[in-house]
Formats: C-alpha cells, sequence, structure tokens
C-alpha cells in the first residue's frame, strides 16, 4: 500500500497531481493538452512535470485501486473470462497486448510479449490465474496456442470458441487504442506495459456502464468513485 509520504517532497498539492494524472490516462489526452486543460484552471505546470507525476504516481495509484478491486471482486471475476490478443507497434516493431475481461467488462489483466505462440499464451495466463484463481468458463477465439497453453495448465474443458462470444473483450479494446492514437504510439516495450496496466485499473475504477443502469444510479456512482480517487494516497 502507498504512503501519504508519496508526496512529501513535492510543492504542489496531491490534489493536482491527482487531477493531472488522472486526465492523462482515464482521457484522450496528450500531456500537453492536459497542460492547457490546468492552465485553463488556473495551474501553471509544464507538460514534463505531468509526465513526471504520471511516471511516478500513476502506479501507485493503480496498484491501491488494483488492490482494493481484487479484494472485492475475486470470487465474483471468476465466472466467465474473455481473453484476447492486439497487435501494437512499439518503435516501429510488432509486439502483442494480451488481455483478459470478466462478463461484464472488468479489465482483469494485460501483458505485453514479442511473440504471439504458445509460451507467450501461457505467461499470460498463468499470470492472470495466480492473480484471480481460474474461471469457470475462458472465452478465446480459435487461435492455436491458446488451446496448447489450457492444455498444458489442465483447464482445457473449460475454453470455450465460437463466432461473437469474444466481443466482450474485442470492444474492451477500444479505450486503449484511442489512448494509444492520443500518445503517437509507444518507444519502448516497458513503457507499453507500464501504460496498459495503470490504464487498465484507472478504467475499471471509473467505468460505469451506464448504458445498463438510470441516470439517479449512474450520477451516485460516478460521483463514488471520483470521491475514492480523491483519497486515493492519502492514508
Amino acid at each position: 500500500m502507498t504512503r501519504p509520504a508519496s508526496f512529501k517532497y513535492f510543492k504542489t498539492s496531491p490534489e493536482i497531481i491527482r487531477l493531472a494524472v488522472m486526465l492523462y490516462i482515464r482521457f484522450p489526452l496528450s500531456l500537453r493538452n492536459v497542460e492547457d486543460l490546468l492552465h485553463e484552471r488556473g495551474i501553471e505546470v509544464s507538460h514534463e512535470t505531468i509526465r513526471y507525476w504520471w511516471n511516478r504516481f500513476g502506479p501507485m495509484f493503480a496498484a491501491e485501486i488494483r488492490r482494493k478491486r481484487v479484494q472485492q471482486l475475486r470470487a465474483f471475476s471468476k465466472w466467465k473470462w474473455h481473453v484476447d490478443e492486439v497487435f501494437v507497434k512499439v518503435n516501429g516493431k510488432r509486439h502483442y497486448l494480451w488481455r483478459a475481461v470478466d462478463h461484464e467488462g472488468e479489465v482483469l489483466e494485460a501483458v505485453v510479449t514479442k511473440r504471439r505462440n504458445k509460451a507467450a499464451a501461457l505467461k499470460f495466463l498463468k499470470k492472470l490465474m495466480k492473480r484471480h484463481g481460474c474461471a469457470e468458463e475462458i472465452v478465446t477465439d480459435r487461435f492455436a496456442s491458446y488451446r496448447a497453453a489450457l492444455r498444458e495448465l489442465g483447464v482445457l474443458k473449460k475454453q470455450q470458441t465460437g463466432r461473437w462470444l469474444n466481443n466482450r473483450v474485442e470492444n474492451s479494446h477500444l479505450p486503449f487504442r484511442r489512448r494509444e492514437r492520443a500518445m503517437q504510439r509507444f518507444r519502448r516495450m516497458r513503457s507499453l506495459q507500464k501504460f496498459a496496466s495503470v490504464h487498465s485499473s484507472v478504467y475499471n475504477h471509473f467505468n460505469q456502464e451506464r448504458s445498463l443502469t438510470s441516470r439517479d444510479t449512474f450520477k451516485l456512482t460516478r460521483a463514488a468513485a471520483l470521491a475514492e480517487w480523491r483519497q486515493l494516497c492519502s492514508g
């Protein structure tokens, strides 16, 4: 768990740092866009300062969110997983981002690999199961490496494949793709892994599935999520 001392040697208030980090990670904005938005609010900071804040505090905020959500949703998220991978260009070279979401679109894990094969699928699934246990159903596409990896893990009977069955995870890639375009791609595999992990946690925190709830319920849950964000690393 992070401590209040994380902000100890910073002249800027924690509230401003949390706001800047939230704007950059949650919305498809560049560092300079966030700088301009803060300027409109009377806050003068450089985009390089915002970059430093995001690199320093983004993983801390994400870790605290993840710790709380894993404890709350561990049993609930084990009903059905949707697993998929997408290619991402890193410094002009193709890499693969493996992602798993539960039946409600909660992002469970995101792992970046250089290759798309059985070893990469096995690495991803082992990390996923170590943190969340094993689901009752695992929905994948017909990529052979999933079948081989699941067979090695002894859970092949839980695999489901079929047309349109994996639309849940296919749609969940869209917020990350919007952020990828705003950031003008990635230059290092390490920075891609870092951002994917932080972005998934922040997305989980603020995602309210507004199309499935009434307006009054949505406003209450949105306000609760924002209030909880403002308390991160405060004690």
